[in-house]
């Protein structure tokens, strides 16, 4: 028989691993917020079904994959109107 405390360390150390791949994906999702995303390609990427996404992300942030997108093209979108879309030769 294992002992209890052995038994806790795999618990945490599990968690810290889906911990560790929720951040991978939310960073995905930063860097190619622009791109067309969706859960089931996030989840493939992660390497795991589409619901454990969800819910694992949920858990981790407080909102949905797909909600923590639509947030961050939001913010996006809110930064151009902001300060408005420079191009090249353009003063600062």
């Amino acid at each position: 028989m294992c002992h209890p405390a052995w038994a806790r360390a795999r618990v945490t150390a599990q968690r810290l691993d889906d911990l560790a791949r929720m951040r991978r994906v939310r960073d995905r999702i930063d860097r190619e917020y622009a791109r067309p995303l969706d859960v089931l390609a996030l989840a493939r990427g992660a390497d795991i079904a589409a619901g454990l996404l969800s819910r694992e992300f949920r858990t981790a942030y407080g909102d949905s994959p797909y909600g923590y997108l639509l947030s961050r093209r939001a913010e996006r979108a809110r930064t151009l109107l902001l300060h408005g879309v420079r191009t090249e030769g353009q003063p600062a």
